[in-house]
């Protein structure tokens, strides 16, 4: 679970529904910063396992300045989207469609998209099922996320939620599932308990099962012209870096390794993830025009 600081979100982010044909998604749509260069671009960012749209409110400011729009979502099964629609699928594929349906409603072109741990599963998926189609796709950046299923480490974790998963509540299991840290702000750790009593138990368990058997897709992406990029907060062992940087070089994709980031880069050093992934699409938009 992401280590949220705080809740603080910029006073140009909103949340909305997104009303698509899969159903209606939470997400929070932060337009660009009013001083903003004009990029006239739009990221979309999807959340990881037991995340939500919260876990990119420290990014939010710099993307604006940045000129880029930035949709952050919750994705189905999570936090405020909830099932989305009247018969929920948990699918990867499923999930990934989802992913496909909003881009298509955000109606602007293009997006950046960009999957974080679970979350670049998910943008993989989606990307692989559209063929890279560069009218949905300017590029796709994924953030902590390895080729194929997760280290034997986490491998153990998601086990240990399967196993109980059908005998306790979701209230029962939050002592085992949130974070020690002291340090956590009451308001913060207050959010994560309702956050995680409003997942969907079916989302988790779906979820869990695809980073147990996610195949390596790595040589079927690489085929497509997409840019690509993965960023990797350090340390992390959700999956075994060595296989993340490995990932990166056969796609070839721009790499950048954030020193301190953790499993959520994001929230530990949103500032030069933010510089990561705007340099990223800058120069993406550049060779495109070239």
């Amino acid at each position: 679970m992401s280590q949220l600081l705080t809740l603080e979100r910029p006073d140009n982010a909103r949340p909305v529904r997104l009303h698509t044909e899969r159903g209606v998604f939470a997400a929070l749509d932060v337009t660009p910063d009013g001083h903003a260069p004009s990029v006239c671009s739009t990221a979309l960012l999807v959340p990881g396992f037991m995340g939500s749209k919260e876990d990119f409110l420290p990014l939010l400011s710099g993307l604006s300045k940045g000129g880029v729009r930035v949709l952050a979502i919750d994705n189905r099964g999570q936090y405020e989207t909830g099932s989305a629609s009247s018969d929920p699928s948990y699918s990867r594929d499923d999930l990934a469609s989802d992913l496909v349906a909003i881009a298509q409603q955000v109606n602007a072109g293009p997006v950046h998209l960009v999957g974080h741990s679970y979350g670049g599963l998910l943008a993989r998926a989606a990307v692989l099922a559209t063929q890279g189609d560069p009218a949905l796709w300017e590029s796709v950046t994924f953030m902590n996320f390895g080729p194929a299923r997760v280290s034997a480490w986490q491998q153990e974790r998601l086990q240990l939620l399967l196993s109980v998963v059908d005998s306790m509540t979701l209230a029962d299991m939050w002592p085992f599932v949130r974070n020690d840290e002291s340090s956590t702000p009451p308001d913060v750790e207050a959010f994560m308990e309702q956050r995680w009593l409003s997942n969907s138990p079916q989302q988790l368990v779906a979820a869990a099962r695809q980073m147990l058997n996610e195949p390596d897709e790595t040589s079927r992406l690489g085929r497509l012209s997409i840019p690509k990029s993965v960023i990797s907060g350090t340390p992390d062992e959700t999956w075994v870096p060595e296989g993340v940087e490995r990932m990166a070089s056969e796609l070839g994709a721009r790499f950048v390794r954030i020193e301190g980031g953790g499993h959520s880069p994001n929230v530990h050093r949103p500032a030069e993830t933010a510089s990561a992934l705007l340099d990223f699409w800058l120069s993406s938009q550049e060779v495109a025009a070239a």
